[in-house]
């Protein structure tokens, strides 16, 4: 502890007090408790040496436990080490069957693909905080809460070290090796560490998809005909709220907007636990305007999307043109300070609320939507302390540092390969929408949405955590890691963080032990330690479909037809997970009766076949897809589910048998007709059957 003397004049009197401001020192100084600094602290503690874990709010876990529970696993027998341990604390947790309270585990099961083996990637967000509380213990890492950085003067450094940092407190933590586990990238900033915010171009670093993506921006898109004014055709009227005026630029060039933030909100069709959605204070129907006329426009369901979690509440997100994300408002927060950043959390806060209340009441609002939403609400058990609002803003993307290597489009296609991996990414890459903006025809349209697959779990770079030399030798970053704006939209996935956050701790205790800069550490030595501790390094193959694996439609028996192959009708969008060859495709959820999928196989005998449709589930997808089989013997039209997981092989579910000959093709029809949800066209598999 440091004594400090304060002295004044009081009525010409000397007044002296003294008060004590506390300074410690540690082997290793994490600040922000992500599930990334949170795991970078559990792995340093468990090598051995003295940690302190300060996060700036009231709880561990960042998205994790802030109401992310439908993990963005890409795929899941990518995940090893420290991160899949905190999967499988999921599972056993779990098992007990006392935990089930709205549903028993085997329906929970039945209608939802989080569950494997080893792990399960589904949860509730009391039980993942309940877990790396957990961890955190056992691991004997000092935790303190409620404190920020001094974003003035808080970091002191000696050359390229950082010795000691500071909070707004005035309260000091020394060490010999610093951890950046923040979602905003303060400690790296603040210690003068290089960094990019925004989009670079394509140019930059020789890519294909960065930039402004008014061409890619097909997903979560209006409809052809929402107009933007106040006054519908009247431009002198003005723009309703949340459209911005202006060009949004061009393809491929640079601009420094951020992709949304949003809040994913835990909610429950449970009674006896629902808190209806709540009516913010300052609530003007004008923010909904461009909702409201989506509706009367035609579009069917609620613009939201729910992912069921146990005991009947969801992890619900964003999904659709005017949704949970606050396009635009964001573009700010990276690097302002804390009274700026706290206001546009209040805003992404009341802009949440009063989209879900007025779903739920709303007269514009169709009456089958309203009394849909009305059945949910905020859990009551969840978020106890902050009115079961989710205590974590989804920060996607922040500030990225400019480290020894930038992961890039390249690494995450496979066209480069790095020589220091020290785990896997592999989701697509994925921006959401950063503007919304008049088009030329003038209507409403946005524009960032960016889904497009990678080439498979690939390795991500050592040097991509650690700073130059000459600009920090002590410093790691598990989050706010170096990579290109597309590659960090397939990196910034919380597995990914837990991956990184653990190959970061075991650095930093690796730079202790051998008295060198983070730079330094031997990679063979890092390499040998993380494989002993279960992490996935090199990808050698293996999972499947459901488990995040795209499957080869070569590998399958009988014939295979990609939706590749297929003749669309309507405009369809790339989906952003596993599927045969390529991945799948999905109407968005949008002008139903206007889109469809036409397979043709031509087989090589005639006989009776059977024929199987490929597609991933999601709580989001439609009950009632509608595919019709054309054979020699006439058409027949099978209803499919798509929320219910595929059967067969992971990925297939039977339309039945069918006579085909082989004079011509055999047809099989997917179309959109009348469906309640997203739409998924994959593959269409053909069997003869003896």
């Amino acid at each position: 502890m440091r004594a400090f003397i304060n002295c004044c004049v009081v009525m010409g009197l000397l007044a002296c007090s003294v008060s004590a401001i506390a300074e410690e020192s540690f082997d290793v100084v994490v600040y922000g408790g992500t599930s990334g600094g949170v795991i970078a602290a559990v792995q340093a503690g468990r090598m051995g040496k003295s940690v302190v874990l300060i996060e700036p709010g009231q709880h561990l876990g960042g998205m994790t436990t802030g109401g992310l529970g439908a993990t963005d696993m890409g795929n899941q027998a990518a995940i090893g080490g420290v991160s899949r341990e905190f999967y499988g604390r999921i599972l056993k947790y779990y098992e007990d069957k006392s935990v089930w309270k709205q549903e028993t585990p085997e329906a929970y099961a039945k209608r939802e693909h989080y569950i494997f083996k080893d792990a399960m990637f589904g949860f509730e967000p009391h039980v993942a905080e309940r877990i790396l509380n957990d961890m955190a213990a056992e691991a004997k890492v000092k935790v303190v809460k409620g404190q920020r950085l001094d974003l003035k003067q808080g970091v002191k450094k000696e050359g390229t070290r950082i010795i000691s940092i500071k909070m707004e407190s005035g309260d000091v933590y020394a060490g010999k090796t610093f951890i950046d586990g923040t979602y905003e990238g303060d400690l790296l900033a603040k210690a003068g560490v290089s960094y990019m915010l925004g989009r670079e171009a394509n140019s930059q670093f020789g890519e294909s998809l960065n930039g402004v993506e008014v061409a890619h921006a097909k997903a979560h898109q209006f409809g052809p005909n929402i107009d933007p004014y106040v006054k519908p055709g009247d431009k002198s009227s003005g723009l309703v709220p949340n459209i911005h005026a202006g060009d949004p630029g061009k393809d491929g060039e640079a601009d420094k907007r951020m992709q949304a933030y949003n809040y994913r909100i835990c909610m429950t069709d449970a009674a006896e636990n629902r808190v209806p959605f709540p009516k913010p204070a300052g609530y003007d129907e004008r923010d909904y305007e461009l909702l409201l006329r989506a509706f009367e426009a035609g579009l069917a369901g609620a613009p939201w999307g729910p992912r069921g979690m146990p005991n009947r509440k969801t992890d619900t997100n964003n999904s659709g043109a005017f949704s949970t994300d606050f396009i635009g408002m964001n573009n700010d927060y990276p690097e302002a300070d804390y009274a700026t950043r706290d206001k546009i959390i209040a805003d992404h806060i009341q802009y949440t609320q009063g989209f879900l209340w007025t779903l739920a009441n709303h007269p514009r609002v169709p009456e089958k939507v309203r009394a849909s939403a009305s059945k949910w609400g905020l859990a009551k058990d969840e978020f106890v302390d902050t009115g079961n609002w989710p205590f974590q803003l989804y920060v996607r993307e922040a500030r990225r540092m400019i480290g020894e290597y930038v992961m890039t489009e390249a690494d995450c296609k496979w066209t480069r390969k790095a020589e220091d991996p020290i785990g896997l990414g592999s989701y697509t890459m994925d921006s959401h929408n950063t503007q919304r903006y008049v088009d030329p025809t003038g209507h409403a349209r946005n524009e960032g949405d960016v889904q497009v697959r990678v080439g498979g779990p690939y390795g991500i770079s050592y040097r991509s955590l650690v700073p130059k030399a000459n600009e920090c030798s002590n410093l790691l970053v598990p989050v706010c890691m170096s990579a290109s704006h597309i590659a960090y939209g397939s990196i910034r996935m919380e597995p990914v963080y837990m991956i990184m956050g653990q190959a970061c701790g075991t650095a930093a205790c690796m730079a202790i032990d051998d008295g060198v800069a983070v730079q330094k550490v031997a990679y063979p030595k890092l390499r040998e330690r993380l494989l002993a501790d279960k992490q996935l390094i090199e990808w050698k193959g293996g999972g499947s479909a459901g488990g995040g694996e795209h499957i080869a439609s070569k590998t399958l028996a009988g014939i295979v037809v990609d939706d590749t192959k297929a003749k669309l009708t309507g405009e369809w969008g790339k989906g952003s997970g596993p599927g045969i060859d390529e991945g799948y495709l999905h109407d968005m959820n949008q002008d139903k009766g206007k889109k469809s999928a036409r397979f043709e196989i031509t087989v090589p005998q005639e006989g009776r076949y059977e024929v199987r449709l490929a597609y991933t589930p999601n709580p989001n997808r439609a009950t009632n897809v509608p595919v019709t089989v054309e054979g020699s013997e006439g058409k027949k039209t099978v209803t499919v589910n798509q929320k219910l997981a595929p059967s067969l092989d992971k990925a297939f579910v039977s339309l039945g048998t069918y006579r085909f000959t082989v004079d011509r093709p055999a047809v099989v029809i997917v179309s959109n007709e009348g469906t309640n949800g997203f739409v998924i066209i994959d593959a269409v598999q053909v069997l003869a059957v003896k």
